[in-house]
C-alpha cells in the first residue's frame, strides 16, 4: 500500500514539471474595476495600446528653480573689476595718481622693514594721448621669485592684513589692482623686475590677472641682467590723464616727502621736468612692533572663531595668551564673573557661554593696548618738513598721547604753518595723512576735515565763516597713525568719523591754535607798537619846532627836549 502511494506521488510530480507553462487559476476581479463598472461611473477603460501612447506631462519650472540655475560664485577680482571706483580708479586722472601711490607705498614699507633708507624713482612716460607708462624703482630688499606672481597678480594677497602694527598697506589689494586696471584699459601685462641680493640673479616677470579665478597668469618668466644689487622695478601701462596742480602727482610726491623726511625721491614727469626731494633726516622711523588684539576691539563672532582655533587648552590661558593686556588675574576674574570655569576647553564653549564671556570682557576694565606698535612722525620732523615746503612766519607741531578706538591704538599729530607768502584771502589748506600716506581725495567725507570745520577758529584770532574752513595764510596738517586706520572705502582716501578719533584731532587742533593765537596777538601788539613809534617819529619834530618858536629855545636845547620826550613816550608805550 505504501509503495503504490509513493509511485502515484512521483508520477504527479513528473506531470507537473513537464508542463511548466500551464496558466494559474484566474483571480476574481474587483467588480468596481471591470470595464462595465468603469463605463457606468463615466470612466472609459483604456486598452493596453492606448495606455502606451499616453504622454506624461512635466510639472512647470518654478521661478525659484530658474533663479537657482543662474547662481554662481563671484571672485573678488571680478567684483573689483566691475567696481574699480572703490579702489580709487574712478577716472583716468585719479587712476594715474592711485597707481603711483600704491607703488610708492609698497616701496616705502619694504625699505623700512629691511631698515634701508628708501631711494625711490618714479617716472611717467606718455606713449599716446591717453596711454602712459608708470615706472617705479626702489632700493628695497626685493621679492623672492615664488612670491612675485601672487603679489602682482592676485587681489587680497599680502602680509599685513593680519598684522597688528602700523603699516601703509593693509588689505593686499593696491598694486595688484593697479595692474588689473592697466590690463583692463590697455590689455598689457604688468612687468616686474626684482633682485634680493648681489649674489642672486634678478628675475623678470610679465604677469596678468585671471579675474574669473583671481589667480595670476605668468606671461613671461626669465632671468634679467638688471644691474641694481637689490630692489624692485614695476612697469604698468594704463589709460590715464596727466595734469599738474592740485591733486597732481607732483603734489602727492611733495606731501609724501613731507611726511617721510628719511625718504629720497625723484619724480620725472611726462614733459621731462624732474623733481628731487632729498632726505632731510638721517634717522629711520622707529620700527613698530606687532601686538596681539585687544579684547575690547573684538566682536562676538571673532571671539567665537578665536575660541575654536586657539591652541590653548583652557579658557583662562586663552584669554591671557591670545589677547594683549590680559594678565592671569584679569583672565580669572573674567571667567568667574562670566560663570565659566577657567579650566574649560575653549573649543567646547557654546554660543550662550561665549556671549556671556563677550559681555563680561566689555564690562571689565582693561588697560589700553601698548603703543609700541605705532610710529609717529614726531614734532621736530613735522616742523622740518613744513619749513622745507612752506614759506611761513610761524610753525608749531604737537604729537598727542596715544588713544584707542574699538580696541585699536592710534595717535594723532597736528602741525600749523601761518603767514609768510601764503594767500591771506583764501581758505586754509588742510593736508591729511594716515600712516604717513597723503590722503588726496574725499576731503569733505574725512573725520580730519570735519574736525577742522568744527573747531572755532575765531576764538584763536583766525577768520572763519559759519560751516567753512578758516580763512587766512594758514596750513593745517593732521596725521593719524594706527594699526588699523578706519578708511571709509578700499581706496583709502578718507578716515571714518569715529568719536574717539575726532575728539583727539580737535584737542590737537585746539592746542596748536592756542599757540597760534599767542603768536597772532604778539604780532598785532608789535604792529601797534610800530605804528605808535612811527607816529612819534613823524610828529615829534613838529612839536620841537613849535616849542622852540614859543619858548625861544636854541637848537641844542630843542634836540635835548625831543630826545627826552622820545624816551618818555616809548617807555609809556612799552
Amino acid at each position: 500500500m505504501t509503495k503504490t502511494t509513493s509511485k502515484k506521488s512521483h508520477q504527479a510530480k513528473r506531470k507537473t514539471s513537464s508542463n511548466p507553462k500551464k496558466k494559474p487559476a484566474r483571480l476574481t476581479k474587483d467588480p468596481a474595476k471591470t470595464p462595465a463598472a468603469e463605463k457606468a461611473s463615466g470612466k472609459a477603460a483604456l486598452s493596453p495600446p492606448e495606455q502606451g501612447n499616453e504622454e506624461v506631462k512635466e510639472s512647470p519650472v518654478t521661478q525659484a528653480e530658474v533663479s537657482a540655475r543662474k547662481q554662481r560664485d563671484i571672485s573678488v577680482s571680478e567684483f573689483f573689476l566691475k567696481n574699480r571706483h572703490l579702489l580709487g580708479f574712478d577716472n583716468p586722472k585719479k587712476a594715474l595718481l592711485t597707481t603711483v601711490k600704491e607703488a610708492v607705498d609698497n616701496s616705502l614699507d619694504a625699505c623700512e622693514e629691511a631698515k634701508i633708507f628708501p631711494e625711490i624713482n618714479v617716472e611717467i612716460n606718455q606713449i599716446a594721448e591717453d596711454r602712459f607708462h608708470v615706472i617705479t624703482e626702489d632700493n628695497g630688499p626685493g621679492i623672492v621669485r615664488e612670491q612675485i606672481p601672487k603679489i602682482y597678480g592676485k587681489l587680497l594677497y599680502g602680509s599685513k592684513f593680519h598684522s597688528m602694527k602700523q603699516s601703509r598697506g593693509q588689505q593686499g589689494i593696491g598694486i595688484s589692482a593697479a595692474g588689473m586696471y592697466g590690463q583692463l584699459t590697455t590689455g598689457t601685462a604688468t612687468k616686474i623686475t626684482s633682485r634680493i641680493s648681489p649674489k642672486k640673479q634678478a628675475h623678470y616677470f610679465e604677469i596678468m590677472l585671471d579675474s574669473n579665478r583671481n589667480v595670476p597668469v605668468i606671461v613671461k618668466d626669465e632671468i634679467s641682467d638688471w644691474k641694481k644689487p637689490h630692489g624692485t622695478r614695476v612697469d604698468i601701462e594704463l589709460e590715464a590723464k596727466f595734469q599738474k596742480g592740485r591733486h597732481s602727482i607732483e603734489d602727492y610726491i611733495r606731501q609724501t616727502a613731507l611726511a617721510n623726511p628719511h625718504l629720497s625721491i625723484t619724480f620725472k614727469a611726462p614733459d621731462g621736468e624732474t623733481f628731487k626731494y632729498q632726505a632731510s633726516s638721517k634717522k629711520l622711523p622707529i620700527a613698530p612692533k606687532e601686538i596681539k588684539p585687544h579684547p575690547h576691539g573684538v566682536e562676538l563672532g571673532i571671539l567665537m572663531k578665536m575660541l575654536k582655533s586657539t591652541t590653548s587648552r583652557r579658557v583662562q590661558a586663552f584669554l591671557s595668551r591670545d589677547f594683549t593686556r590680559v594678565s592671569g588675574a584679569v583672565a580669572k576674574r573674567i571667567c568667574d564673573e562670566a560663570g565659566i570655569s577657567g579650566k574649560a576647553s575653549p573649543s567646547r564653549i557654546a554660543h550662550q557661554e561665549a556671549d556671556k564671556l563677550y559681555r563680561t570682557i566689555n564690562n571689565t576694565k582693561i588697560m589700553n593696548p601698548p603703543t609700541n606698535c605705532l610710529s609717529p612722525i614726531g614734532e621736530e620732523e613735522l616742523i622740518k618738513g613744513l619749513k622745507r615746503n612752506v614759506n611761513a612766519d610761524f610753525f608749531t607741531a604737537l604729537t598727542r598721547a596715544p588713544s584707542v578706538y574699538r580696541g585699536n591704538p592710534f595717535q594723532i599729530e597736528v602741525a600749523l604753518a601761518y603767514g609768510g607768502d601764503m594767500p591771506s584771502d583764501e581758505l586754509a589748506d588742510v593736508v591729511r595723512f594716515a600712516n604717513r600716506v597723503p590722503l588726496m581725495y574725499q576731503q569733505s567725507a574725512c573725520a580730519i576735515t570735519k574736525s577742522v570745520l568744527q573747531t572755532s577758529w575765531k576764538n584763536y584770532g583766525v577768520d572763519q565763516s559759519r560751516g567753512a574752513l578758516p580763512t587766512g595764510p594758514l596750513l593745517v596738517l593732521v596725521h593719524m597713525s594706527s594699526v588699523w586706520v578706519p578708511f571709509t572705502s578700499e581706496s583709502k582716501e578718507a578716515v571714518a568719523s569715529y568719536e574717539e578719533i575726532m575728539k583727539e584731532v580737535k584737542l590737537g587742533l585746539q592746542e596748536c591754535a592756542r599757540r597760534l593765537h599767542a603768536f597772532i596777538r604778539k604780532g598785532r601788539k608789535d604792529a601797534e607798537a610800530k605804528r605808535k613809534k612811527d607816529y612819534i617819529r613823524k610828529y615829534l619834530p613838529h612839536i620841537g619846532i613849535g616849542l622852540r618858536e614859543i619858548l625861544s629855545f636854541k637848537q641844542t636845547e630843542q634836540d635835548k627836549i625831543l630826545h627826552h620826550l622820545t624816551q618818555v613816550l616809548e617807555k609809556e608805550r612799552a
